[in-house]
């Protein structure tokens, strides 16, 4: 594999995940310093004919979440939709920082994306943003109706620390036997943080993020090492992963977590369910968020939004 020209631009350019861990700065200048590094590699949000936020009304603290309507929708009409976790490292991230990724897959798949506002480690550690992702699932469907989205075609996804979210909350509820996700969505997912993986031996340092980047977000977020033992916290240790919904697994060549993307996808097809894997061979992670610089993010966007379209459209046939 040949790192792409535009990746390695990117990694000159940018100091990388490291310099946000640097030092001692309180940790809402590290957040402020990620938002503005996403919107630095990331394209102004592209319209679309709604934007609005939510809010979840729960026990305890409310769930912030944002609904986008693709550009031309007709108000009410009742459009599939993509649950949506943004990447971060459970740490960082919101939903200003991941916004021009969601309006770009609402475009492209011509569907609503609810994007969830996760609560944060370490000030909201392992369990929490998991417990979120299930929360806001099971709103948007209860809410399916008021939302004008079809709950017959709602899928689950989200990038790095987000599509590990989304994984776990795949296999929450079929443990609960709840109503499943027609899809999930899993661009350069970390599924394993007790695994060690040739990728990480390889990739671990020179391609943006890092062995200590990985330690860094892992500590924050778990707080005790023996809960990375915890399915939940490593969905790829589950002992089951039969009955899951259908998956659109996304690596990229140079990204540390790339063999765990692989192994999930292996596991996956183990248990009998529908996968199709993808490597970019030649990005490096986060890549799907850098509009701005890197081409591959599009087409991995127009990837995305194909598989779901087709997902959706099998759910309707059969359906007849």
């Amino acid at each position: 594999m040949t790192l792409d020209p535009q990746a390695r631009a990117v990694l000159a350019a940018d100091a990388g995940l490291d310099r946000l861990m640097a030092g001692s700065c309180p940790m809402a200048q590290r957040r402020q310093d990620y938002e503005d590094s996403r919107r630095r590699l990331s394209l102004d949000p592209a319209p679309v004919s709604l934007r609005s936020d939510l809010q979840m009304q729960r026990p305890g603290q409310p769930l912030r979440l944002r609904l986008y309507r693709p550009e031309g929708a007709p108000a009410g009409e009742r459009l599939p939709a993509l649950v949506w976790a943004h990447g971060g490292g459970w740490v960082l991230g919101s939903l200003d920082s991941h916004e021009a990724l969601c309006c770009e897959l609402a475009n492209a798949a011509g569907a609503a994306v609810v994007a969830v506002d996760y609560r944060l480690a370490p000030e909201h550690p392992f369990p929490a943003a998991v417990e979120d992702m299930v929360d806001a699932l099971r709103w948007v469907r209860a809410e399916a109706e008021r939302l004008a989205i079809d709950p017959a075609r709602l899928a689950v996804g989200g990038d790095s620390a987000g599509a590990n979210l989304a994984a776990a909350a795949s296999i929450i509820l079929r443990e609960a036997a709840d109503p499943q996700p027609v899809m999930q969505v899993l661009i350069y997912p970390t599924l394993d943080q007790a695994g060690e993986f040739e990728s990480q031996r390889r990739l671990g340092e020179g391609y943006g993020l890092t062995t200590a980047a990985l330690c860094w977000f892992r500590e924050h977020y778990l707080g005790d090492a023996a809960l990375a033992l915890d399915w939940r916290a490593s969905p790829l240790r589950a002992p089951d992963l039969g009955r899951l919904p259908p998956a659109y697994i996304v690596t990229a060549g140079f990204d540390p977590l790339r063999d765990e993307g692989e192994a999930y996808a292996a596991r996956l097809r183990e248990a009998a369910v529908p996968v199709t894997y993808e490597c970019f061979e030649g990005m490096i992670h986060c890549f799907i968020v850098m509009s701005r610089r890197v081409a591959a993010a599009h087409h991995a966007v127009y990837r995305v939004a194909q598989q779901l379209r087709a997902r959706w459209s099998e759910g309707a046939h059969a359906r007849r």
